[in-house]
């Protein structure tokens, strides 16, 4: 099982309460994971990437053991601790300001 962490802002939108537990099928990358995600969570799609291009949103970023993967390609896979189910993937809303 694959745990994900959803900012507050999502779990509201999809009615989650903690983390996520999802089953992904073959290799776990950041792409599957959020397939299953949004099959699962429907009124999640377009909230983290975008429709058309599936290309992350601004301001949602992606970690994983403490590595910031917002830019990795989303078919690379995600470490073993997130695999193995030991570590959770996170989708973190970024903030900015000045």
């Amino acid at each position: 099982m694959i745990r994900v962490v959803l900012p507050a802002h999502l779990r509201r939108l999809a009615k989650i309460e903690g983390e996520v537990q999802l089953e992904v099928v073959g290799k776990v990358t950041q792409g599957r994971v959020l397939d299953a995600l949004e099959a699962r969570h429907p009124m999640l799609q377009g909230t983290i990437r975008d429709h058309a291009t599936h290309k992350r949103r601004p301001f949602i970023r992606f970690f994983a053991c403490e590595r910031d993967l917002s830019h990795e390609p989303l078919d690379a896979p995600l470490p073993d601790a997130v695999t193995n189910g030991s570590e959770p993937f996170l989708i973190v809303g970024a903030m900015a300001g000045g």
